[in-house]
């Protein structure tokens, strides 16, 4: 029998690999783990001192040097000699020597692949965020990883089909920001045609996002209107309600609008945004070239949040 296709989901993989397994045996508080999907490492960080302490107590003591990474965000902590990542590399090559005589019981797979996680966040945490860095920064680097991890996906069941579900910018075959190499444009060198870009657009209405870089902050509700300018006006007055656009189909959007293959200025939201200054936040694309398809929706809705979890 086949599987269900993976949904691989832009978030920390530190906190996603336990809402995996929520999904999969329906362990643990759904409210809990949401809640955790930040850009930290402390599942990772808890879960690598955790195993040392039962296989190996005499180095345990050396996951100290990586607790920062259970608080530190991408380019907070730089670092030229890249000594942070040596450490985790270290960390990673003592846990695989163990997953090869691994003892009764021994859960060395699941500490390995959180040793490895906190391999690539001591990375992202110590590279530049500007995007003149280019394939040195911190953003290139984030899409890069990002894209290995569909990769892993797709090489573990290549008769899969894996759904993405990130940021527009980083589903487009192009580049995003200041011309940064979107996960997309390096899935679709890598896959070609069997990768289908599909941005998710909105005429006007709500979301939630968090004010500010505050990550303890709870998400509000943001309002936007149709606006005049922007892609997404453009779409909404093209065809009034919701619908798809598949830009590969014969007689597509795409060959009776010329207008899509030319620039435009979509939205730009994030999990957080800032305040008031939000309705400004627009990214540069052409939108038949960016994406193989648009699903636009004429009026959003903010998502509901779960309820608190009990104590």
């Amino acid at each position: 029998m086949r599987r269900g296709s993976p949904l691989a989901t832009e978030a920390s993989q530190s906190a996603t690999r336990a809402l995996d397994t929520y999904v999969r045996y329906g362990t643990g508080s759904p409210e809990r783990l949401v809640a955790g999907l930040g850009q930290l490492c402390a599942d990772s960080v808890e879960a690598v001192a955790a195993y040392l302490l039962r296989a190996a107590p005499d180095q345990a003591g050396r996951v100290n040097a990586l607790d920062v990474l259970a608080r530190a965000r991408p380019s907070t902590l730089p670092d030229p000699d890249k000594a942070l990542m040596r450490r985790a590399e270290e960390i990673a090559r003592l846990i695989a020597d163990h997953a090869e005589r691994p003892g009764p019981g021994d859960d060395v797979g699941e500490a390995l692949e959180h040793a490895r996680i906190l391999v690539r966040a001591a990375d992202l945490v110590t590279r530049p965020f500007a995007a003149s860095a280019g394939e040195d920064g911190v953003l290139a680097a984030r899409d890069r990883y990002m894209a290995e991890a569909v990769a892993r996906l797709v090489d573990d069941d290549p008769e899969a089909r894996v759904m993405v579900w990130a940021h527009n910018g980083h589903i487009a075959k192009g580049t995003y920001g200041d011309q940064v190499p979107a996960l997309g444009s390096r899935l679709r060198e890598r896959y070609g045609d069997t990768y289908c870009a599909l941005a998710l657009l909105f005429g006007k209405g709500s979301f939630l996002a968090r004010r500010g870089n505050d990550l303890q902050r709870p998400p509000a509700r943001h309002r936007i209107g149709t606006g005049l300018r922007s892609l997404e006006a453009r779409l909404t007055h093209a065809v009034p309600g919701d619908y798809y656009a598949d830009f590969r189909a014969a007689g597509s959007p795409a060959d009776a609008a010329p207008w899509l293959h030319a620039p435009h200025a979509q939205r730009s939201f994030g999990a957080n945004v800032q305040r008031f200054r939000y309705r400004l936040n627009t990214a540069p694309l052409v939108p038949a070239e960016d994406y193989d398809g648009i699903a636009f929706v004429a009026r959003s809705t903010c998502s509901h949040l779960l309820p608190p979890a009990d104590d």
